[in-house]
């Protein structure tokens, strides 16, 4: 098997369903499975899923494990020589995952590959950031950054100054669409399961390249990016809270060692 792509599903029935079909829509003559990992929805995923794509290999959680532990549970029986942690809210356009697959063949050092990432009316959404900073989320936490925005440690952050129109080596990209090789998981491991949302893919790239391994942005795949549709449902107060948590875990394994 060629690629494995991972879903992880909470409440969105709608939008995994559009996510399945542009997969299968421009699927072509490549070898891939679709593994969607349910966490509790309380919609009618299963259903459509049951229904609509018996091809899908589906693993149903009883209560809600997050976002790494459930990829660790794709990832597990997983049989793709790539891995792509795919969001339930997106769109594979036309050809987007030949072209990924073309240029991960073609690159040894690269381990973590990101796509350009569109919005719904076509823009581009920002996918590529520097490893954060104490700073940079300090200020994000106290909404500072709301207020000024050009302050120069949330500039570096949030990389204001990448050029999207170049594939290029970064610190990280968004997690959305995260094409990882499977050798680069035998060697670092899985995704680190005290994430519950949020800094589990970064925790990863900064594992990734500490490896000697290359994080790429790669233009020429693109998708769309209906933006955090599932969390949308959480609570703001939970949702500051949770930020907050993997952040404080990032940096507790990271820096303050």
């Amino acid at each position: 098997m060629e690629l494995s792509i991972i879903i992880v599903n909470w409440n969105v029935e709608k939008l995994l369903e559009r996510c399945l079909e542009s997969i299968y829509k421009y699927q072509g003559n490549l070898e891939l499975e679709v593994i969607v990992v349910d966490n509790a929805s309380k919609d009618r995923s299963l259903e459509m899923i049951k229904n609509n794509f018996p091809q899908v290999k589906l693993i149903v959680n009883q209560a809600n494990r997050g976002f790494a532990a459930a990829n660790n549970q794709g990832i597990e029986i997983a049989s793709g020589r790539y891995l792509l942690l795919l969001n339930p809210d997106t769109e594979i356009k036309e050809n987007s995952l030949h072209q990924s697959l073309e240029f991960f063949r073609t690159q040894e050092k690269v381990g973590v590959m990101g796509c350009k990432i569109l919005n719904p009316d076509g823009s581009l959404q920002p996918s590529v950031r520097r490893f954060p900073t104490i700073t940079a989320v300090i200020l994000i936490l106290s909404k500072i950054a709301k207020l000024l925005p050009n302050l120069p440690a949330l500039k570096k952050y949030l990389a204001k100054d990448f050029d999207y129109r170049e594939s290029q080596a970064v610190d990280q990209v968004m997690g959305a669409f995260f094409l990882i090789k499977r050798e680069l998981i035998e060697q670092i491991g899985v995704l680190d399961e005290r994430f519950f949302i949020w800094f589990e893919e970064v925790d990863f790239c900064y594992r990734a390249k500490k490896a000697g391994w290359q994080i790429w942005y790669y233009p020429d795949a693109e998708i769309i990016h209906y933006g955090g549709s599932s969390f949308k449902q959480a609570l703001v107060v939970r949702k500051q809270w949770l930020f907050f948590q993997s952040a404080l875990k990032y940096f507790v394994k990271h820096v303050f060692r």
